[in-house]
């Protein structure tokens, strides 16, 4: 039976139409200029303080790819020193130590290595890798960050996803930037 003790989620920045990259893989509508006066200010130390809770990543490849075209342009690599496993079946450059390359089951790397070796695992890419990880049980709650545009089509924040799944709203925030932030817990069947 496999250990159970890290629990996982899922977070995303979505358009409010659900989509979290354009077909080609663009980003760019994230970059938004609303201001709701009405929101909460995050500031950089709130968010160090935040990210220093998770322990580990899990992405796909595509959103490796656009973390790495993010450093590039110069904004730094967002997962800091924590491990990064990013699950392909393609040869992709490794710029540093924490990232782990996962070529197999989902599954068995989320309950079989991750979920007994780190407390806070988070699955911070692609909708496929999204969709999956709900469809196998291995998701604990979702965190959907909304960015205020509607960008019409693109890759849905869980592609695939060919059943209901029951959720339970833990907290909703909003923030300065008009992005609006969904944390729910998913019900487990029993």
């Amino acid at each position: 039976m496999p250990a159970t003790n890290g629990r996982v989620t899922i977070h995303m920045v979505a358009s409010l139409d659900g989509f979290i990259a354009r077909r080609d893989g663009g980003v760019d509508w994230m970059e938004t200029a609303d201001v709701f006066e009405g929101g909460e200010t995050l500031g950089a130390e709130q968010i160090q303080d935040f990210l220093k809770t998770i322990d580990c990543y899990v992405m796909g490849s595509r959103t490796y790819e656009t973390a790495l075209g993010f450093e590039d342009r110069g904004f730094g690599w967002a997962y800091g020193d924590k491990p990064v496993f990013v699950l392909t079946s393609r040869d992709l450059p490794k710029r540093r130590e924490t990232i782990r390359f996962h070529n197999g089951d989902l599954a068995a790397l989320v309950n079989d290595r991750l979920r007994p070796a780190y407390g806070s695992i988070w699955i911070v890419g692609g909708g496929h890798v999204a969709g999956t990880s709900v469809r196998l049980g291995l998701a604990d709650e979702v965190r959907f960050t909304i960015a205020p545009v509607l960008i019409g089509d693109g890759v849905p924040f869980f592609e695939g996803l060919n059943l209901d799944v029951a959720l339970h709203l833990l907290e909703v925030k909003a923030y300065k930037s008009g992005l609006v932030a969904l944390r729910h817990e998913i019900r487990k069947s029993s």
